[in-house]
């Protein structure tokens, strides 16, 4: 299984390498560089694929002391944590990762005539999970502004009125977190962050007004 997620994971460098006209093709520098990576890459798909069957653990321990209307929250919880985390992810290999690896290899094959890269597949797994990771994270914005918002710290009125510092907060993330020095690869970065905003904005609202129902009627029951 290892070497056809590998196949996977390299199909993105190798078309960039095969678009500029190189050698499509990753090299190790250590004899047992190669096989390390099966070794790591073994451990990260087998927490992949345990992390359902643990949080199922989970979930079965923690549901019975939960109503029905916690369980019902929670399970939307889990849900929309996972599908935002692979949202990210999807995003990160389908758009990021083609187009930064592209322009990273045009650009070196321009200013650097003759000089051929060789690139490691460790190096470029470190940096394809660095990417994928960080934006499987920065997909759940959203989540946070839930909880935030569910205890009051932020309200839907507080993140509109800040939206501008928000976006700039946003251009400087994305500037820190781009590989790449050019203003598109930051755009492609900041895109998502900016509309998971909006979505955040959206999530806000709605859980800032049930929350405003929900004490209202307490302090209702309270008189």
């Amino acid at each position: 299984m290892a070497k056809y997620v590998i196949g996977y994971v390299t199909r993105p460098m190798l078309k960039a390498l095969a678009d500029s006209h190189l050698n499509p093709q990753l090299v190790y520098t250590h004899p047992a560089g190669g096989f390390n990576l099966i070794i790591t890459l073994g451990i990260y798909i087998g927490v992949v694929l345990a992390s359902p069957v643990v949080l199922y653990q989970i979930w079965l321990f923690v549901a019975p002391a939960l109503y029905k209307h916690e369980r019902s929250a929670i399970t939307g919880f889990l849900f929309s944590t996972v599908f935002l985390f692979l949202a990210g992810i999807a995003f990160g290999y389908f758009v990021t990762l083609p187009y930064m690896l592209g322009f990273l290899v045009r650009f070196q094959v321009v200013s650097l005539p003759g000089v051929v890269p060789m690139i490691t597949i460790t190096e470029y797994f470190d940096l394809t999970l660095i990417v994928l990771l960080g934006l499987g994270l920065v997909f759940e914005l959203p989540v946070l502004v839930f909880f935030l918002s569910l205890f009051g710290i932020v309200t839907p009125k507080f993140l509109w009125k800040n939206i501008r510092y928000a976006i700039l907060v946003i251009a400087v993330v994305a500037a820190i977190i781009t590989p790449t020095p050019d203003a598109t690869t930051m755009l492609i970065f900041m895109a998502p962050m900016v509309a998971l905003y909006f979505v955040g904005i959206v999530v806000s609202a709605v859980v800032t007004r049930k929350r405003e129902r929900r004490l209202a009627a307490e302090a209702v029951e309270a008189r």
